[in-house]
């Protein structure tokens, strides 16, 4: 680095050296020995006064001074350091000479500490000086911004602080640089913005406009913000690609950003607004999926900030595009504050075309210019590209004539790259609204809805995306006489019901069915036909849990204890709570993290569910994060105007008390400890009581519904003579010894003495399932057909305790 900084003459080197020791005699006499210590107030030093009335000029040579003790590593004391700090950001005549000579003592300096204290001084005197005396430091200052950007100090506001300063060094010595936080090490979106736009960012008045975007404060920028922008971006050369190639690139970014970016893009994205035009939308929609969306699921929004104004930004604007993107967002967002105002703003938006909420959604799912049969063929490079929707999977193919090409044609991939590229995010596009409808079409399982016919044609089956999983599930048709369930089947031109006895019906009104209000016979009569192979559905409707009140919850009235008292891993549950809708604060070992409630609202929005849930003894105390939970009651609410009134359970719907409940079972279930099959070898005696009284206890609903399935399935697979279902478990007959297999937690017992087997199962069970959502009767299921061929077990692990 010492090269880089312009040389300073012997005469200028020897006066500031000089200046620098002699000062430090000086303060030293005249604070004394409280200097080496701490204060909580400067001014309560003995002698500051005198220090604070030294002329202007005075005071460099002691900030000069302590920046040399921070660079040699002897700044040691908290009230030298925080002198430091004072001195540097006075006012004082400094020169270019001045940072000259600290810059070279940063060349020199031993080594980076926590707090950046060497950069203290230089970042303050590149901030301060004028451009002319700056010329020559411009790659001196950034070998001192790559410091802080490799180095950066735990505290985030020092971070911006000495990187806005040395940023502002570097643009007025003569590169008009991308703003420091888009180019910070620790991110690739600075990277692609410099790779796409190139010397672009560096054009006259660039610097100026991100500048100024930077300083946005507020979600709405005031009158005098949005006139200086405007006047700023007329000014910049290339000003509207510059906004839309940070946007574009930040539309195609897949990591958190930093709050500085943040703000930025915010700032660019009412830049954006001003264009009414078609493209202009198109991409602010992708911008507002981007900032909205987490990149690793766990519902912390990419940049909060630009999604909240994006979100505002997108709904002002015409056409369907705002409002299919704002529908898959409502959905799809997992973030409280984030997701109340994505419903809030499509809701606004509804009332004002004369829909309710829920229509908006329905009416704003995208095709993505799918056919009805759920296909889109396009001729590419001599071939027919075909994006089509397979297992309820949004998959690319290529075709040459009537062959299936197994990989992409070279012509393709070599000679039309920006084809394949959109058709590739095409598929991407299509599998995120895919994922979207699957949960909003089972939400509705909670409401009570109906359709009339020719509405819920086009809505659920005709629909190139909805249709999917409408086609897959069973519905009732009545005309206000009663109802008949069927699947959906072509009837001519249009569609009709169909039930497992072949009677095809259709009346005027539709609704999604439930087996909640189902009778038991009509329940056995759809599972069989389910299980026989004749319908495979989207999530579980045939085999779906139901719960009602029990005598103990009618006796406790406002709450529920059906789950109460169980063990679960935090970071799972945390994770899949979210993933089915519920928000809840994050439990740790902090103020307020001790206990936590989760919340979804149901029944469109009119009801809302609570689970109580606190923190276990037990934190992973290398990141301080929380590793158990204990489960707690389960409460139920009413919306009242804009708030919530707690309701008796005997008042809840019985569809929305069953949907719930199945969640918090759901939660237990897959979550518990209790199937965790290497519990046993973890070491943790803590709960090893919970392990064995859950681990092999009562089943719950969603167990007695497994045994359910099982009944059915079992006998059309090579299993049926080998396993037989008791009351809580699988007891599989082979080879070398029996096993029974709980159907609660997956857990394997090994007869005769009932010792404990551990297996972690595959993924994918052996016999394909009409379901996938239940993953641990998909364990059950590769469990029961691993141990029914006991003696071609390989794995070391298992053999061991096989005693083979």
């Amino acid at each position: 680095m010492e090269q880089l900084i312009p040389k300073l003459s012997d005469v200028w080197q020897e006066h500031l050296d000089a200046d620098s020791e002699a000062s430090g005699r000086r303060l030293g006499n005249v604070l004394g020995t409280a200097w080496k210590g701490w204060v909580r107030d400067l001014t309560a030093l003995p002698g500051w006064a005198a220090v604070q009335a030294w002329p202007p000029q005075d005071r460099r040579g002691p900030a000069m001074h302590l920046h040399a003790l921070a660079c040699a590593g002897r700044l040691d004391w908290p009230t030298q350091r925080d002198l430091l700090r004072h001195l540097a950001a006075e006012d004082a005549p400094w020169t270019s000479a001045h940072l000259s000579w600290c810059l070279r003592q940063v060349a020199r300096s031993v080594g980076c500490d926590g707090e950046l204290l060497h950069l203290e001084l230089p970042a303050a005197l590149a901030a301060r000086l004028p451009g002319a005396q700056l010329v020559g430091h411009q790659r001196a200052l950034e070998a001192v911004l790559a410091i802080v950007e490799e180095n950066p100090p735990d505290d985030v506001r020092l971070e911006r602080r000495l990187s806005a300063a040395l940023n502002a060094g570097i643009r007025k010595a003569g590169n008009h640089a991308l703003p420091v936080w888009l180019g910070q090490s620790a991110g690739t979106l600075g990277a692609a913005v410099q790779d796409r736009l190139g010397d672009v960012l560096r054009g006259t008045g660039v610097g100026d406009l991100l500048d100024h975007c930077s300083t946005l404060e507020k979600l709405t920028p005031d009158v005098r913000w949005r006139r200086r922008a405007e006047q700023l971006l007329s000014a910049a050369a290339g000003g509207d690609d510059v906004v839309r190639g940070i946007l574009g690139c930040f539309a195609e970014h897949t990591s958190y950003v930093f709050e500085e970016a943040d703000r930025l893009l915010r700032a660019l994205a009412w830049l954006l607004a001003a264009d009414p035009g078609p493209a202009a939308t198109a991409l602010m929609a992708r911008v507002t999926d981007a900032a909205a969306l987490s990149p690793h699921g766990d519902g912390h929004p990419r940049a909060p900030l630009t999604a909240n104004a994006a979100v505002t930004l997108l709904a002002r604007r015409d056409g369907d595009v705002p409002l299919t993107t704002l529908a898959r967002l409502s959905t799809a967002v997992r973030n409280k504050g984030l997701q109340k105002r994505v419903r809030a703003t499509l809701a606004q938006l509804g009332e004002a075309r004369g829909r309710t909420y829920a229509e908006m959604l329905e009416l704003c799912v995208a095709t993505h210019g799918l056919g009805a049969d759920g296909r889109l063929v396009e001729p590419v490079g001599g071939y027919q590209a075909v994006v089509a929707l397979v297992d309820e999977r949004a998959r690319l193919s290529f075709r040459d004539g009537d062959s299936v090409l197994r990989s992409v044609p070279a012509a393709v991939r070599d000679g039309h790259p920006a084809d394949l590229k959109r058709l590739r995010e095409l598929v991407k596009e299509i599998g995120r609204t895919v994922t979207a409808e699957r949960r909003r079409v089972e939400s509705v399982l909670s409401e009570e809805r109906d359709w009339a016919y020719a509405d819920w044609t086009a809505r659920y089956l005709d629909h190139a995306v909805t249709g999917v999983f409408g086609r897959s599930l069973i519905w009732e048709t009545g005309d206000g006489e009663g109802w008949t369930a069927g699947v959906p089947v072509r009837d001519g031109d249009g569609w009709a019901l169909r039930g497992p006895n072949g009677v095809t019906v259709r009346g005027t009104r539709v609704r999604l069915w439930h087996p909640v209000r189902a009778t038991a016979a009509e329940v056995a009569r759809w599972r069989d036909h389910v299980a026989a192979g004749a319908l495979r559905q989207p999530f579980k409707q045939a085999f779906r849990e139901v719960y009602r009140l029990t005598p103990a919850e009618e006796q406790t009235a406002t709450y529920s204890n059906r789950f109460a008292a169980h063990i679960l891993r935090y970071r799972q549950a945390n994770a899949l709570m979210r993933a089915r809708g519920w928000h809840a604060g994050f439990l740790g070992p902090w103020d307020g993290g001790y206990h936590s409630e989760a919340v979804r609202e149901l029944g469109g929005g009119g009801w809302r569910a609570s689970f109580d849930h606190a923190l276990a003894d037990g934190t992973d105390r290398r990141h301080g994060e929380a590793r158990y939970c204990t489960t707690d009651q389960v409460r139920f609410a009413r919306r009242d105007g804009r708030g919530w009134r707690d309701v008796p359970l005997a008042e809840v719907p019985v569809p929305v008390f069953s949907e719930a409940m199945r969640d918090v079972d759901l939660f237990v279930g897959v979550t518990s400890i209790a199937a965790d099959p290497q519990w046993a070898d973890h070491g943790e005696r803590r709960f090893d009581d919970y392990w064995r009284s859950a681990g092999f206890g009562e089943l719950t609903a969603t167990a007695q519904m497994r045994r359910e399935a099982l009944e059915r399935l079992l006998p059309r697979t090579r299993l049926a003579t080998r396993t037989s279902l008791t009351e809580r478990w699988l007891r599989v007959q082979s080879s070398l010894r029996a096993y029974r297999i709980h159907l609660g937690s997956g857990n394997v017992l090994m007869e005769p003495d009932d010792a404990y087997l551990c297996i972690v199962p595959a993924r994918s069970p052996a016999v394909r399932l009409p379901f996938d959502e239940d993953t641990v009767l998909n364990a059950i299921v590769a469990k029961a057909f691993l141990l029914a061929a006991d003696e071609k077990i390989t794995d070391p692990s298992i053999l061991r305790q096989l005693g083979r």
